[in-house]
């Protein structure tokens, strides 16, 4: 199957990170290239009681520093804050303007204070409108990005809301008693939470920011399909400027459930590892002894761009993405289909929508959880769309050093995807010195690869059963 040979082509002209490997792209991929684990023991909160106190945490951080009106973003879960400098670096590198009040040249209609209509093309936005008002609706800014043309798509989730209500709780309940007071907990608990505490962490904020920070007044979503959220986003991105409802979208994932609520639910599902003595070994995707993913948190951000906008205004491109596939396994909402078709189903379809078949793909990045089930499943779906090729494609796991993002993870690793288009050399997967006899792929283990790397391809999988599946490759003019 071939893809339209008239439709728009969406390029990366942009990309940003906050991760535990680093809160630039470069020291990301340094990171990964290098082998080196972001997990370490859990500092955000006193963990030692949990059957696991560790985590990939982000440090040295703060988006503060990234913006020049901080004061318009301090309503920010972890989420939202690592998600505004993943933005501002993606947007400098595409060469877009952020906090484009400031920034843009008006080209609406004006009424003046003295009633006399008048046109003005070339002072800054933020100058004219200090006197007259607009009555027509758009700008076009310096940067040559039409903001009624730009939008924003990230996969994200639930915050730690689930703190705020804790503490009403604690409020609440009478220790001498052992029972919780309900009406202490209304009149003490709840008012001592702020009022804009609900809206902090609301999973389309994250999005809601970034619309902020780069005055995006076209589409902005969120897509809240758990691990998978982020590819997701990415994809629908891909849909909407093929579609011709933007030029520009700022797309990728950001989000943190490292709280006690999250920690203890995912241990509760027995999905996180419990190698409690060595954090930095405990991401063990195909390994025998794996047992669990590392909890990790960050944002990434990809600024997808038709090709028609990136060559107007010269931006540099990256890469060009070209296929999106999307399924349901309609099967358990904790596991897998046993045959692995969801996964299959969404591999197959990214394919055709890029126009390629299994023999075109060079490198395939996995979801590669390090849990029993997700490892098993994936291999076999592979198998069953590779075929003959399957064991001769390298696949790893960026996760085996990066922790598992949730929401976030698939927009991390595509970053690590266009990279090892650019450079030629696949990613390992670490930790993998004892590998599962009944998983026969080739891993890529414990050290990156260089060989010539064309087309990519992302997998992510999520709880609830979305499986979402990108394609990127090298560009070619």
């Amino acid at each position: 199957m071939r893809t339209p040979t008239n439709r728009e082509r969406v390029v990366i002209t942009g990309m940003g990170i906050v991760c535990p490997l680093g809160n630039d792209v470069a020291t990301f991929w340094e990171g990964v290239l290098a082998g080196r684990s972001g997990a370490n023991r859990t500092t955000i909160f006193d963990a030692s009681t949990f059957p696991t106190t560790f985590d990939a945490e982000v440090k040295d951080y703060d988006f503060r520093s990234y913006v020049r009106e901080p004061q318009r973003h301090e309503k920010c879960s972890r989420g939202p804050a690592f998600a505004l400098g993943a933005a501002v670096q993606a947007c400098r590198q595409a060469g877009i303007d952020v906090e484009t009040e400031r920034q843009t040249v008006a080209v609406a209609t004006f009424v003046s204070s003295d009633g006399c209509v008048e046109r003005d093309v070339g002072r800054r936005t933020s100058d004219v409108t200090s006197r007259a008002t607009a009555t027509e609706g758009r700008s076009v800014p310096t940067d040559g990005v039409d903001r009624t043309r730009l939008g924003i798509y990230l996969g994200a989730g639930e915050g730690s809301l689930a703190d705020a209500f804790f503490a009403c709780i604690v409020a609440g309940w009478d220790t001498q008693r052992q029972e919780m007071i309900w009406e202490r907990n209304t009149q003490v608990g709840f008012a001592q939470m702020d009022p804009m505490h609900e809206l902090e962490h609301e999973p389309n904020m994250a999005a809601a920011h970034l619309a902020l920070l780069t005055g995006a007044r076209g589409p902005v979503r969120s897509c809240l399909t758990a691990c998978a959220a982020s590819t997701q986003a990415i994809g629908e991105a891909l849909m909407l400027i093929r579609r011709g409802d933007a030029d520009v979208m700022l797309a990728g994932g950001a989000h943190s459930m490292i709280h006690p609520l999250g920690v203890t639910g995912f241990n509760r599902l027995t999905a996180l590892s419990t190698r409690n003595d060595s954090p930095e070994t405990a991401s063990r995707p195909f390994c025998a002894s794996r047992d669990g993913f590392v909890l990790g948190e960050g944002a990434a951000i990809l600024v997808l761009e038709s090709l028609t906008s990136a060559r107007r205004r010269g931006a540099a491109i990256l890469a060009e993405l070209v296929g999106y596939g999307s399924s349901s396994d309609a099967f358990r909402v904790t596991d897998m289909h046993e045959e692995a078709r969801g996964p299959i189903q969404a591999m197959r379809l990214a394919l055709a929508d890029a126009g390629l078949t299994y023999r075109d793909v060079d490198y395939i990045n996995t979801h590669g959880t390090s849990t029993l089930e997700n490892d098993s499943i994936e291999t076999l779906a592979i198998k069953g769309v590779f075929q003959e090729r399957a064991k001769q494609i390298p696949v790893s796991s960026v996760k085996s050093m990066l922790g598992h993002l949730i929401g976030a993870a698939g927009a991390a690793e595509l970053i690590a995807c266009v990279l090892a288009l650019r450079d030629n050399i696949v990613p390992p997967t670490i930790n993998l010195h004892d590998p599962d006899p009944k998983l026969d792929l080739d891993y890529v283990p414990n050290v990156p690869r260089r060989m010539p790397v064309n087309v990519v391809m992302k997998e992510s999988f999520g709880f609830g059963g979305q499986n979402n599946v990108v394609i990127v490759k090298k560009f070619a003019p």
